[in-house]
């Protein structure tokens, strides 16, 4: 039973390519312990992982937190994320279980941080800031931090890629009725509705960038493994077809078979208990 509040749309919309998602998509820099433990003081003892998809932001505190608890609503999503913790050599420490924002398995004021990564935008904003804020520690802290896209590359890309985001929401609002596609809250509203919750002492937003390694082959895999033009590729393969091309074209012409440091920026809007 899905809890109030949460959109099954928004659920469904990563099922059947969370191989592509964790393939693909960046592993969270680890400036973002950094970061995180300055502003908490001291070296967490749990962390919370809210949405945590396939483990890409989880297993970046294997190390430095005593418990690690990654929550996710989609079963394949979550099951790739088991997989992995099954086949790699992380510590015990590290759980994941399925879950929802508005709805955690965890005590009040038992968690020291509470992270969202690429994922506070498809959850609905009142409800989960009022269940972080019952579930942190007095003193801990929020995260909620995203990417910029696209990636910073080239002129050509970039516009191509626009191109292709664009023609994918026209597809998606075409294709779909309004009560059947996913529901996503404006990034940029994310620290005044942290501001706006009365739940946090101190907020504030802060930008940060890391280098990757990246071929043509990721650069457009991390494209592709976006939400909405997997949704419409699920319903017609053929309707981007001509869009990915040309975004295609430009990438490998820009890349040339090379690996290139890519530089990817970081947006976090933190609050604090």
């Amino acid at each position: 039973m899905i809890p109030e509040k949460n959109s099954k749309q928004n659920i469904d919309r990563f099922l059947g390519f969370q191989n592509e998602y964790d393939r693909y998509r960046p592993e969270a820099p680890e400036m973002i312990i950094k970061l995180l433990t300055d502003y908490l003081g001291t070296t967490p003892s749990l962390v919370a992982d809210i949405g945590c998809g396939t483990g890409l932001s989880t297993f970046l505190w294997k190390d430095v937190a005593e418990r690690v608890i990654g929550v996710e609503p989609n079963p394949d999503m979550l099951g790739k994320a088991i997989d992995k913790l099954s086949r790699l050599e992380a510590p015990q420490s590290i759980t994941f279980v399925q879950g929802y924002s508005n709805q955690l398995p965890l005590a009040s004021d038992s968690v020291d941080i509470v992270t969202c990564s690429q994922s506070f935008h498809w959850m609905d904003p009142e409800t989960t800031l009022q269940e972080i804020s019952r579930v942190l520690k007095k003193g801990g802290v929020f995260a909620a931090y995203d990417c910029d896209w696209p990636l910073s590359l080239q002129q050509n890309v970039e516009e191509q890629y626009n191109q292709l985001i664009s023609k994918t929401e026209e597809w998606l609002a075409s294709l779909l009725p309004n009560e059947e596609r996913a529901h996503k809250w404006d990034k940029e509203g994310h620290l005044s509705r942290i501001k706006a919750s009365g739940a946090f002492s101190f907020a504030r937003e802060i930008v940060f960038h890391n280098l990757e390694s990246c071929d043509a082959q990721r650069y457009i895999g991390l494209t592709l493994s976006q939400g909405g033009v997997q949704t419409v590729m699920k319903l017609d393969a053929t309707l981007l077809e001509q869009d990915i091309a040309a975004y295609t074209a430009a990438v490998e012409q820009h890349f040339q078979g090379r690996t290139l440091e890519v530089l990817i920026s970081y947006r976090m809007r933190i609050g604090i208990k």
